[in-house]
């Protein structure tokens, strides 16, 4: 988005966070029934800082620990490359960038803390990486492409060895986000140069994971992620027969009502033939809808009253139903779990290129007060 698995592959520290969550019974993660709930909160220490605040039955609490209290066991995080423009939308007030390593280790720290595990986003960029734009990083600007796929290995595998020697290691690593065109582009794109140099990419940071991960006790499984469900098959048939790629663990994709042909009530087929397919685990690592159509401040929404689904009325039990079917519909299909992007995106005076507060408050899982809404429930 601008934004069950065997018993023998799950990281032992992820298993047991998990147990110890308290969302999930011990017998259906022993069982192979494991389901991961799981949501984006990157905007989350920008929002702390700048004025925003949670509460969960009108009292105060820290929002990780609100997530993890209604089920939640992941939380989903991304990570640019050196994204100054956060910092400098701020003007002189800036002092500090987010979404880079160091606000990542906040979040990192925050998140195991309420006891939940974490999915790492790579973006390999300065600033959002998604099926319009994969910009190279301006460190990495001017390097051919051969020196280029060296750097996704080294800053890769940099990034996880600073976490590993911190106790952060993430129990899920996504190598790139939404990359429907590719990645770095041009180099990295299947249209320009191919799906074996797309590939020549994306295995670089894959054996940067797989490397890292001999000499950690948590072994992060690789998501590689793709936006809307009717776009999964012809990317990953593309990229596992002519891009070489086969070492990963997740088919994952973005699923958003709004930009995607596909109906709740097909997700289920979708899921379960991306598994038959694949032979891989499947997972919706982005996915939200709305639960209001008014806005919260003067930044635009990106869902409005009109991006309505039939059947999933633009009210707060309509959101509940909606993200209560849609996790259903995976679970049908045999799927491994569902993330949620930024539903803690409420208004504050966080800042960003295009405005001030959030274009997302109304499909947050808080009402305009910073309270939890009913859909938080869709996790128990």
């Amino acid at each position: 988005m601008n934004k069950k698995i065997a018993l023998g592959l799950i990281p032992l520290v992820f298993l047991a966070i998990l147990i110890s969550a308290g969302s999930c019974k011990k017998e259906e993660i022993l069982g192979k029934n494991l389901f991961v709930y799981g949501a984006d909160l990157s905007y989350v220490n920008q929002i702390l800082e700048h004025g925003g605040v949670y509460r969960d039955n009108g009292q105060v609490k820290d929002p990780y620990q609100i997530f993890k209290d209604h089920g939640a066991n992941l939380v989903r995080l991304r990570l640019w490359h050196t994204p100054t423009w956060t910092k400098d939308a701020y003007g002189s007030a800036g002092t500090k960038m987010y979404n880079d390593l160091e606000d990542v280790k906040v979040a990192i720290r925050r998140s195991k803390a309420a006891g939940l595990a974490v999915n790492l986003d790579f973006h390999y960029s300065d600033t959002w990486a998604d099926p319009q734009k994969q910009v190279i990083p301006a460190a990495w600007s001017g390097l051919d492409s051969n020196i280029l796929v060296d750097s996704v290995y080294q800053y890769t595998y940099q990034v996880l060895k600073t976490l590993n020697e911190e106790g952060l290691m993430p129990e899920m690593v996504q190598v790139g986000n939404e990359i429907n065109p590719g990645m770095l582009l041009p180099f990295g794109s299947h249209v320009s140069f191919g799906w074996l140099k797309l590939g020549e990419f994306i295995n670089s940071g894959i054996k940067a994971v797989r490397d890292i991960s001999a000499n950690s006790t948590i072994k992060p499984l690789i998501i590689l992620h793709v936006a809307q469900p009717e776009n999964v098959k012809w990317w990953f048939s593309n990229i596992t027969l002519w891009g070489g790629v086969s070492d990963f663990d997740i088919v994952g994709f973005s699923y958003y009502s709004k930009w995607s042909n596909v109906s709740i009530s097909k997700i289920s087929q979708y899921v379960a033939d991306f598994k038959k397919t694949y032979q891989k685990e499947v997972m919706i690592v982005e996915t939200a809808y709305p639960w209001t159509g008014d806005n919260a401040d003067n930044y635009n929404n990106i869902f409005s009253a009109e991006d309505v689904e039939p059947g999933y009325p633009i009210t707060p039990e309509g959101q509940l139903k909606y993200m209560t079917d849609l996790t259903q519909a995976i679970r049908d299909g045999g799927g491994m779990g569902i993330m949620v992007w930024e539903p803690a995106w409420i208004t504050s005076s966080a800042k960003d290129l295009w405005g001030t507060g959030s274009a997302w408050e109304n499909c947050t899982f808080f009402d305009f007060n910073g309270n939890a809404n009913p859909a938080m429930g869709f996790m128990k």
